[in-house]
């Protein structure tokens, strides 16, 4: 069966945008699938990550059309500004520059959905053609950026395809929306734009379950939720670090900002010389300015080892090296359906799992269903103390563990086998009657 994958990130992209499906074009052969890739030419990535390339399986036929940005317009500008925005490190409001102002209005209000949407129109002409030339009769298109699936509905208008959207984030929802200073009438399209992928594609595929359920209240059309994964890489044995490491890998926005935890951090340091002399909170990835001064004001600053990005390969012996893999979720209602892709990598990594983020979370829940760590609110400061300390104890003793319980139905290569399902399936009805939670 051949299927059409249309996307913008892939190899050599870098960071969690890309991966998901890489993963399901690495395994889809063994399940009878074909994947076709169309991706953008001369894409503006805010990381690279060219070690990904080597998972494409051969063979894979790859498709790359050119895509004007704007990010290079504005670069002219800043180009500090446009890299930080695009890697969505944006500060908090009042410590925003004129210059970050500005460029924050122009991206929300000028360019709906987002700054990829030149690539829509050409992307259709050429890819109508080759869908008929080449047989193919179901198509994907994979967001954020949403304007992806804007090439998905022009397809399906014009040509008929059966046209299946994979919302790896929300649209309208999603935590960064409100820092984009849209008008209303802009916020008024987006949610045009939304309703009208929602209610035009044949299939929506979400990653959460929260996020399944602010769709259906717009929608009738199918919705399962295929949350992301982890694959067993290829690391040879890991020893685990000998200091009392605590390990945050992936992007520190602004807003995965958890103060009273630095605080938690500091208090412990300050009244335990032993944990004192052990601990080292270790950030990999981009990290925000804020966040950094956050955690200078808390007094950590000695404690401190900013790793940056790494290659994916690297970030993975990091998760099992470390004592204690920390997840931190934007403290909004809005973040509640985030379900961070680094969660399962961290899950198979068998490290305990402190997580923070908004209540009513979905990662609590996989936390709690796979018996991987604990979840905690922002305000939690004292039971992040009594957490971090029996972590502390067991790691004193030698025993700091984790033996995660029924994880196998988040590898990879499951995932994708309920993926080719779903693609083999026929094409569903339009009522969420026939709605299916394959998580």
């Amino acid at each position: 069966m051949k299927v059409l994958l249309i996307t913008y990130y892939w190899p050599p992209a870098g960071g969690p945008g890309v991966q998901r499906w890489l993963k399901f074009v690495k395994y889809f052969k063994e399940f009878g699938i074909e994947p076709i890739v169309y991706c953008p030419e001369n894409p503006t990535y805010p990381m690279l990550d060219t070690s990904l390339a080597t998972e494409i399986p051969a063979g894979t036929t790859v498709l790359q059309r050119p895509i004007v940005e704007p990010y290079r317009w504005a670069s002219l500008f800043s180009k500090k500004e446009t890299k930080t925005i695009s890697k969505g490190l944006i500060a908090a409001q009042q410590q925003q520059s004129l210059v970050q102002r500005i460029l924050l209005y122009i991206r929300g209000n000028f360019f709906i959905p987002d700054a990829r949407k030149y690539w829509v129109r050409p992307s259709i002409m050429y890819l109508k053609k080759y869908i008929d030339d080449h047989g193919i009769d179901t198509i994907i298109t994979t967001g954020p950026p949403h304007s992806i699936h804007l090439i998905g509905k022009g397809l399906k208008e014009a040509i008929g395809v059966r046209w299946i959207a994979d919302f790896r984030d929300p649209w309208t929802t999603i935590g960064y929306h409100t820092q984009l200073k849209l008008t209303e009438a802009s916020m008024r399209k987006h949610q045009q734009l939304e309703k009208e992928v929602l209610t035009t594609a044949d299939q929506l595929v979400v990653t959460s379950y929260t996020t399944q359920q602010e769709f259906k209240a717009i929608t009738e059309r199918p919705i399962t939720v295929i949350t992301n994964g982890y694959d067993q890489e290829a690391v040879g044995a890991v020893a685990v670090d000998t200091k009392f490491t605590v390990a945050h890998i992936g992007s520190l926005l602004s807003g995965r900002n958890p103060m009273q935890l630095w605080e938690v951090f500091y208090e412990l340091t300050q009244s335990n010389a032993a944990f004192a002399a052990a601990f080292e909170l270790q950030l990999v990835g981009a990290v925000s300015e804020e966040v950094l001064q956050s955690i200078d004001v808390a007094g950590l600053s000695d404690f401190v080892n900013v790793r940056g990005y790494v290659p994916h390969q690297e970030a993975i012996e990091i998760q099992r090296s470390a004592q204690v893999l920390l997840l931190i979720e934007i403290d909004s209602p809005d973040t509640r359906c985030i379900i961070p892709g680094k969660l399962f990598e961290y899950m198979i990594a068998k490290r305990p799992i402190l997580a923070v983020g908004p209540s009513g979370a979905d990662i609590a829940q996989l936390l709690d269903r796979t018996e991987t760590g604990v979840f905690m609110t922002y305000d939690a400061k004292e039971a992040m103390k009594t957490t971090l300390l029996s972590y502390f104890d067991a790691y004193t003793r030698g025993n700091l563990v984790v033996t995660p319980k029924g994880i196998e139905r988040y590898s990879r290569r499951s995932l994708t086998e309920q993926m080719a399902a779903l693609l083999k399936a026929p094409s569903p009805s339009k009522t969420n009657q026939s709605v299916s939670d394959v998580s």
